[in-house]
């Protein structure tokens, strides 16, 4: 089930992301800027080039977007995280030092502002609501019949419920390394935690979305 979350997500994610001004109107990046590698574009950036900027914030737009879907749980919310962490970015990016990738940089701005939204809302699903999801199933539906995509719809549905009920951290490094697919350490260098953290988050949130998924086994 989570691998249908990741590949599906990774196709849908509810809808594409908005169209984010990061930063004061400019020009569009011109053909030849948007070839550019992201770290020519963070140099340029850093000195000023807002079209820099804008090429890097366009690049990386649509992923940092989905892995905000993933963390807040609705459209709405991760349109304000991804807006906001964009303007976050532009305006942090004289301490970006380059020790990492530019991605997991943003990814960490990302995660830090849904994880501040997420302790704000407090927002909990029971797991009473995670089972009404759940459909009757008397007989299990061939693959590719259309009783199976509604099976799978609805269990993708009771998987995202069920994230919603995990600790924030949990969830974050749980959303990272299972439908993100990143390694323990980028996901610690994302979240300030160290590898071993990060490694009992996950095991920990494994093991709550298993007890909370039992009905789809």
């Amino acid at each position: 089930m989570v691998q249908a979350m990741r590949t599906r997500g990774a196709r849908e994610d509810v809808c594409p992301p908005p169209r984010v001004p990061a930063v004061p109107r400019e020009p569009e990046p011109t053909p030849a800027e948007r070839e550019l590698d992201d770290t020519t574009l963070v140099v340029r950036a850093r000195e000023g080039d807002v079209r820099a900027f804008s090429a890097l914030a366009q690049r990386h737009q649509a992923a940092l977007y989905r892995l905000a879907l993933r963390l807040v749980g609705n459209a709405a919310d991760a349109e304000d995280a991804l807006q906001e962490s964009l303007l976050d970015a532009w305006r942090r990016l004289d301490r970006f030092r380059g020790d990492s990738a530019f991605t997991t940089w943003a990814y960490r701005i990302v995660t830090n502002r849904c994880l501040d939204l997420l302790r704000r809302r407090r927002a909990t699903v029971s797991v009473e609501q995670v089972a009404e999801v759940a459909p009757e199933r008397l007989a299990a539906p061939e693959a590719g019949a259309p009783e199976h995509a509604a099976e799978v719809d609805a269990g993708l549905a009771a998987l995202r419920a069920a994230l919603r009920t995990l600790p924030d951290e949990q969830r974050a490094c749980f959303v990272l390394r299972e439908l993100e697919g990143l390694g323990y350490a980028e996901i610690a260098e994302i979240t300030g935690a160290s590898e071993t953290a990060v490694r009992g988050r996950i095991h920990r949130a494994r093991r709550g979305l298993a007890e909370v998924m039992r009905s789809w086994r």
